[in-house]
């Protein structure tokens, strides 16, 4: 049976962008004939988060909101990064064939550090760690937005040198999957930019009520009027009312804001829809989230189902690993 293979890193409050860009994609996977492993990348966050209490609240809020969100713990393996530490022994070993070449060409490195984030060994090694959480479960398929294809292609580089260095066959070649195409993984934030934390732009999931509404207000509008005529294809608010109105909603409001004149709907007006359209959205998720939160006993024993399933998986690939260097 395939593998397919996903991390989500647990960096803070989980936003529009992480939704439309890949939770979503990852519940429907769930329906796949194919073996599930999603993984918290907690050892992945330590990289830039120095907070302990911060991180484990942010691994279980990542925990609660895919349970909330619809992930189906009996379809998929969901589990903590650092419940599975034979991952970091076949890190050690990845990282004994690996050249210094290929982690300097590595684009979420140069990134960060352009982005003022001070370099550190785990950060330049990011993708060993990365490749190691791949090739653990023996993964044939690991799905992937635009700007992660290079991780894929460095793990296939590094299982290539291990196998050939060792003379074997220890590590199982794996395949990126573009995430399907559609407006909603071009997710804007509030100014206009790619939805991110690192630009402090995020609309979180289940946000709602006044603090969901003064947070859609500073949505960055220019300042002509409603009976103005303009042209929706140049209004970024319109991208985010695409992700939650049908598609004859969405074309009569662009229609009236095209038209202009008296009655025509004003930014304010565009902005009340979007705020509308995120509590309507993740309604029954906020409140399975909200049992899910009173009920920590229960998420704990999900992460752990599924950090058992991993390892089994992950420790017949160490052996291999192990046995095909020597070391068993």
């Amino acid at each position: 049976m395939t593998t397919i293979l996903s991390g989500i890193q647990p960096s803070g409050t989980l936003h529009l962008g992480n939704y439309f860009g890949a939770i979503q994609q990852h519940i429907a996977m769930q329906e796949r004939d194919a073996d599930l492993f999603y993984f918290i990348a907690d050892y992945h966050a330590l990289t830039t988060l120095r907070d302990a209490a911060a991180l484990r609240d942010n691994v279980f809020d990542v925990a609660v909101s895919y349970l909330a969100l619809g992930l189906d713990p009996e379809k998929v393996a969901l589990f903590r990064q650092s419940d599975v530490p034979e991952v970091t022994e076949i890190a050690w070993l990845l990282a004994t064939v690996t050249g210094m070449g290929l982690l300097e060409r590595a684009h979420s490195y140069k990134d960060k550090v352009a982005q003022g984030i001070k370099p550190s060994i785990g950060l330049f090694t990011y993708p060993i760690l990365m490749a190691a959480d791949i090739l653990a479960y023996d993964s044939d398929i690991v799905p992937v937005g635009k700007d992660q294809v290079q991780h894929v292609e460095m793990t296939q580089d590094m299982a290539t040198h291990f196998n050939t260095a060792f003379k074997s066959e220890v590590f199982r070649r794996p395949e990126w999957e573009m995430a399907a195409t559609t407006s909603a993984q071009k997710v804007p934030g509030l100014d206009g930019q790619k939805m991110s934390k690192s630009y402090g732009n995020t609309i979180p999931i289940f946000l709602e009520g006044k603090p969901l509404k003064k947070l859609v207000n500073r949505i960055v509008t220019d300042s002509r009027p409603p009976e103005e005529a303009k042209n929706p294809d140049e209004l970024f608010l319109f991208d985010l009312l695409a992700l939650f109105l049908d598609a004859s909603e969405l074309a009569d409001w662009k229609s009236q804001v095209a038209a202009g004149g008296e009655g025509a709907p004003g930014y304010g007006h565009l902005k009340a829809r979007v705020r509308e359209g995120v509590e309507e959205h993740f309604a029954a998720a906020r409140l399975r989230r909200t049992e899910l939160i009173a009920n920590p006993d229960y998420v704990e024993s999900v992460l752990a189902a599924g950090a058992e399933k991993a390892r089994l998986r992950a420790r017949l690939v160490r052996d291999r690993a192990l046995k095909a260097c020597g070391l068993r």
